[in-house]
């Protein structure tokens, strides 16, 4: 294929789905990250897209949210690692919230192997994921169904989680920055996520590395009520998501690091001790105490702390991961 021909087909799919990261678009035009990211630097320079960490999106700077058919081909092997991560952290007998999105949706497969527990979600595909799953409750928030990413939005929705109580929330959406933390490309959705974390005691953002760093229209959760960050390990030259990775833990968020099976295992905890083909994991310390989300109850767990190890030795712990 010639470069013109690639760079249309690039152009083309950052305009059918919004983002695309490096990794997708070089298996579809069968060639390097190298010569795609080359690709799409001179893309940039004539204003026809934006780079971003491992990726392309639509320019402006505020990219537009993708059909569900389009995300659920995006970096599916990183979502698969993520919420093989996630699923670890679940414990039988829990109470959880999960969000809409495609992520979600893989995290919500592993679950229906965790027995005694109960569900909330406004996710279709959520809840049809764990349908058959035995001893699993899937409780639904009532709203209005927005088709692009079969999710219950709307005033209904929120008036639902009204009351509600849980341990954890699990959500994805568009983009993830230090400064304004998750966000999403719709405000129906947007408003219905605030809802979601506002009944968590933690929330747990899932999200790839392509997200990191990039900023969309409606802040769904601030840096300061994320609890931890479950992502994929970037790749070695994406400078810019180990900074933002590196920001993301200044502020107090705890990162676990989805690695390839086989691969070193970091911190203790669920999926620390990983064996033979089941998935890695490697944790960045929070570097000091986390708040709680506001109105959580006392006899919940509190947020994760931290805090016997200094700031410049988890900047030197998120420097390797970089490295690495």
């Amino acid at each position: 294929m010639f470069a013109a021909e690639r760079r249309q087909l690039i152009l083309e799919m950052v305009r059918a789905n919004g983002a695309v990261s490096l990794r997708e678009l070089a298996r579809v035009v069968q060639t390097s990250e190298v010569t795609v990211r080359r690709d799409v630097r001179a893309l940039e320079a004539e204003g026809l897209l934006d780079r971003r960490h491992g990726g392309a999106v639509l320019p402006g700077g505020f990219t537009r949210e993708s059909g569900f058919p389009q995300k659920s081909h995006l970096a599916t092997a990183e979502k698969t690692a993520i919420a093989d991560l996630a699923a670890s952290l679940v414990e039988e007998g829990e109470a959880i919230v999960v969000g809409a999105g495609t992520t979600t949706q893989e995290l919500a497969r592993r679950l229906a192997r965790v027995p005694g527990l109960t569900v909330v979600t406004n996710s279709l595909l959520v809840a049809q994921a764990l349908a058959h799953a035995n001893r699993v409750e899937v409780v639904m928030t009532g709203g209005t169904l927005r088709g692009s990413n079969y999710a219950l939005v709307g005033s209904g929705a929120e008036q639902s989680l009204h009351g509600l109580r849980v341990s954890r929330a699990f959500l994805s959406g568009s983009g993830l920055t230090a400064e304004r933390g998750l966000s999403t490309s719709n405000m129906l959705s947007a408003s219905v996520d605030r809802a979601l974390v506002q009944a968590a005691a933690e929330v747990v953002v899932l999200a790839d590395h392509t997200k990191l760093g990039t900023d969309t229209m409606f802040q769904t959760v601030p840096t300061d009520l994320i609890t931890r960050l479950v992502t994929d390990e970037p790749p070695a030259h994406d400078d810019r998501a180990g900074t933002e990775l590196q920001a993301l833990a200044d502020q107090g968020v705890q990162i676990t690091v989805a690695g390839a099976p086989g691969g070193s295992a970091g911190a203790g905890g669920p999926g620390g001790d990983a064996g033979p083909g089941r998935q890695q994991r490697r944790d960045v310390p929070l570097p000091g105490p986390r708040r709680q989300v506001p109105g959580a109850g006392s006899g919940l767990r509190s947020a994760t702390m931290l805090g016997e190890q200094s700031p410049g030795a988890e900047r030197a712990r998120v420097a390797d991961l970089r490295r690495r």
